[in-house]
């Protein structure tokens, strides 16, 4: 018990500072932009991009990761439309946005660096099997989603796929896995001094991603039904994890790390990305906001409890 409090405390404990540094104007809205912005395109990137060359992937088994992983994602997403239709009495319309915070989790922010506290450079190689597929797979069964169950006029599915592949194409840490699998396979070499240089730059990736994470949390208000910030809370945090840990541990018998950074991604809160979603839709907006500030407060105690039985398995 002892062991987890000293890996959950310094965690949220930096979380906090970075949200009371915002709340409080200590640190600036232009300095809280700054930070983000340092964080995803700059340190997180560096952090996979050699993560990706270095890490032992034999070990890892990547195909029963995914499976695992987006097979349990899968199973929430068609119980929050069940959940939106026949539970919450909720349109049709509302499903896509429910879904995406039941399984889009901060797993960039709080998944990454809360891995590598507990389970030490390990964690980097199954988290970022994960996260090469995360952001693209979520949004876009999210925009398909979207297209099945309304008609926007002037706006056709491709036209929404075409822009979210853009967008995707365009993020940093998108471009930094991509190119780091491209060198891998390719077996070029990148000169020690670069290698050195992404070093230095990853080991400001935790810390930035946390302080990053705490400065957003003062854009989420604690709003929104009651009931839809229930279901949605209790699929992200209890059921998908759950799932994740059957499918990881039961089925298809992953590594023990893997297996457990599968079940702890599973388990994050939900991100930021699962709010704009909701923000563009304009379905689900204010519990979808009330869900990823209550769950990261709630996290805490959850992804504690978490590790405690984790470290047991």
């Amino acid at each position: 018990m002892v062991s987890i409090l000293t890996i959950i405390a310094p965690i949220f404990g930096i979380i906090a500072i970075g949200y009371l540094s915002g709340r409080t104007g200590y640190l600036s809205e232009a300095a809280a932009r700054g930070i983000g912005d340092f964080a995803f395109n700059i340190t997180i990137p560096a952090l996979l991009f050699r993560t990706i060359l270095l890490a032992k992937f034999g070990e890892v088994a990547p195909l029963g990761i995914l499976a695992s992983f987006f097979g349990s994602a899968a199973i929430v997403w068609l119980l929050s439309v069940l959940a939106t239709r026949f539970v919450l009495r909720r349109p049709a319309v509302d499903g896509p946005s429910i879904a995406m915070c039941a399984v889009f989790g901060n797993t960039i922010m709080l998944g990454l660096p809360l891995g590598v506290a507990t389970f030490g450079n390990d964690a980097l190689a199954p988290i970022s099997v994960i996260l090469s597929l995360h952001a693209p797979v979520f949004l876009l069964a999210a925009t398909i989603h979207s297209a099945a169950v309304e008609t926007r006029e002037g706006s056709s599915l491709w036209v929404n796929l075409k822009a979210i592949l853009q967008t995707l194409a365009r993020q940093p840490i998108i471009v930094a896995i991509v190119f780091g699998s491209i060198l891998r396979v390719t077996g070029i070499e990148v000169p020690a001094p670069v290698m050195s240089m992404f070093e230095m730059l990853s080991r400001a990736g935790v810390p930035a991603a946390l302080i990053a994470l705490g400065l957003s949390l003062g854009s989420f208000e604690v709003r929104g039904n009651v009931a839809t910030l229930s279901v949605m809370l209790g699929l992200k945090l209890l059921t998908l994890p759950a799932i994740a840990a059957l499918l990881a541990f039961e089925v298809f018998h992953l590594p023990p790390i893997s297996a457990k950074m599968v079940v702890l991604t599973a388990a994050l809160p939900s991100g930021a990305n699962a709010y704009l979603f909701a923000l563009k839709s304009g379905r689900a907006l204010n519990s979808t906001s009330g869900a990823v500030a209550i769950g990261t407060a709630i996290s805490a105690v959850t992804l504690a409890v978490l590790l405690i039985v984790l470290h047991q398995v």
